[in-house]
């Protein structure tokens, strides 16, 4: 019977301490999802803003008004603060996963040779690609196209 005791009591602490790992696991996957719950909960609301920041610089661009200038900076970083990062595109080589060519133009042959519209992404996500004009080396009749 003393044989008994001690087996039993170990099989009580191996119960006891998978269940101690299976909690400490379960409140770290816990945290993991609100995390991103948390982080992706604005997601569609952010693809909304994006239209009406890209107006909002086109506004700019074409009036000189600093009260305008301003509502865009801070437009702009208001997204950046909760991640939304704009992605660098000019006079970079393309990178078709977060860049759309619309148009290939004479420059530096696969290299970003302007951003007709900035992209975005939050995290390592793309929310929205950056339309971008890439160099080639185009012969005459592309060229008169």
């Amino acid at each position: 019977m003393s044989d008994k005791k001690p087996n039993k009591l170990e099989e009580m602490e191996q119960n006891w301490k998978r269940a101690l790992a299976d909690y400490q696991n379960l409140v770290k996957r816990t945290r993991e999802q609100q995390l991103m719950a948390q982080t992706y909960a604005c997601l569609s609301l952010t693809e909304r803003l994006i239209p009406v920041l890209d107006h909002l610089q086109m506004a700019a661009k074409h009036l000189s008004d600093p009260g305008l200038n301003m509502v865009v900076e801070q437009f702009a970083q208001a997204l950046d603060d909760e991640g939304v990062k704009r992605i660098k595109a000019l006079d970079l080589p393309f990178d078709p996963r977060s860049m759309e060519c619309v148009e290939q133009v004479e420059g530096v042959e696969n290299q970003v040779m302007e951003v007709v519209a900035d992209g975005y992404q939050l995290d390592n996500r793309i929310i929205r690609a950056a339309k971008v004009k890439v160099g080639a080396k185009l012969n005459k009749q592309e060229q008169s196209n």
